[in-house]
């Protein structure tokens, strides 16, 4: 049988060496001890269909729960948000086909202008290290007929995912942004299908416990914001109240979480928060995210009161994340960009 999954324990067991095991285990208990797992919680559910309702209290009442979330939170689900149920089976199904390519095609056929990554070749410690394999497809490239290959229907797919994504997103930072004062076309105007991405994520069964290994490591994302549609595995974990919770799966959900660039552009009112994957040696875990972004020359700059960080474009701030993941391991993120 032809290995589809890329050479993960062989990666990681180098890493293992490279570091002493003593270490390595040390590591892991000082990061869980430090902030302990609390059982899983529901997140904020939010109906956008409160946002449709014909009673202006309904309406309102939407609004302020969506502002609440990602000011307390900076997570919060959806439901009835427009994007069909047939829509994101599609989408799984190809994203499942994807991946089941043998692992030798994903990392030298070219596949969609080469957007494969598996693990973390930037890791110099194991708890540096994501048990995990994605594509990260830049959306320009839905045009681009000849770099899909055979796949061709998911191209089809993403060509009616994506847009769809973009709805909901753009529908929910417009709704952001009037919170701040902003007209509420103003993220609209600097993020569109050119500049978004998005990110097909798999983590295959991982034989090492989930307290050795991340099947992603801790992070924040560095847009506006992040739309999820993952699958029942679970294994998503965010920190609130300096406890990592578990995220409970909501077959009629999607997820949205708040970026670095709404933190900085809200002066911290929303929260861009910390969260992980945690390794299953059950089973495997998909699922995809789309991630709301603007060029790269587009400035960030705090939106009312003295601004807590200072002008950065998005480029310059994807530029110093890469600096300090080659440098360190790492990203620091908005604290460099601190008054």
């Amino acid at each position: 049988m032809i290995a589809s999954n890329p050479p993960l324990m062989q990666h990681y067991g180098a890493l293992v060496k490279n570091s002493s095991e003593a270490q390595k285990a040390k590591s892991f208990r000082d990061h869980q001890n430090h902030h302990p797992v609390v059982d899983a919680c529901d997140l904020p559910l939010i109906d956008l269909s409160g946002l449709k309702s014909p009673n202006e209290r309904e309406r309102l009442a939407c609004t302020a729960a969506i502002c609440r979330a990602a000011s307390e939170w900076g997570f919060f689900q959806v439901i009835n948000h427009g994007i069909s149920h047939d829509l994101l089976r599609n989408m799984r199904e190809e994203q499942v086909k994807l991946f089941e390519v043998p692992f030798e095609r994903k990392v030298t056929c070219g596949l969609l202008n080469n957007p494969y990554r598996w693990g973390t070749p930037t890791a110099t410690r194991s708890n540096q290290f994501s048990w995990s394999e994605a594509f990260h497809i830049p959306l320009t490239i839905i045009s681009e007929e000849d770099c899909w290959g055979e796949f061709t229907s998911l191209r089809e797919a993403i060509n009616e995912f994506a847009p769809a994504m973009l709805e909901v997103s753009s529908l929910l930072a417009s709704i952001l942004v009037q919170n701040l004062g902003y007209p509420n076309d103003a993220v609209q105007k600097l993020c569109d299908a050119g500049t978004c991405f998005l990110r097909l994520n798999h983590y295959p069964c991982c034989p090492k416990s989930k307290d050795e290994i991340f099947g992603l490591v801790p992070h924040t994302d560095s847009d506006f914001l992040t739309i999820l549609y993952q699958d029942q595995v679970g294994g998503l974990q965010l920190m609130k109240d300096s406890k990592w919770v578990a995220v409970k799966p909501n077959p009629d959900a999607l997820i949205v979480n708040i970026g670095d660039l709404f933190q900085a552009w809200s002066n911290d009112e929303y929260k861009s928060v910390e969260h992980k994957v945690v390794a299953n040696d059950k089973m495997e875990r998909y699922s995809i995210a789309y991630f709301l972004c603007p060029s790269y020359s587009t400035i960030i700059n705090g939106c009312k009161g003295p601004s807590v960080y200072r002008k950065f474009t998005f480029g310059e701030y994807r530029h110093q994340i890469q600096e300090d993941v080659k440098n360190i391991g790492h990203k620091i993120g908005l604290s460099r960009f601190l008054l």
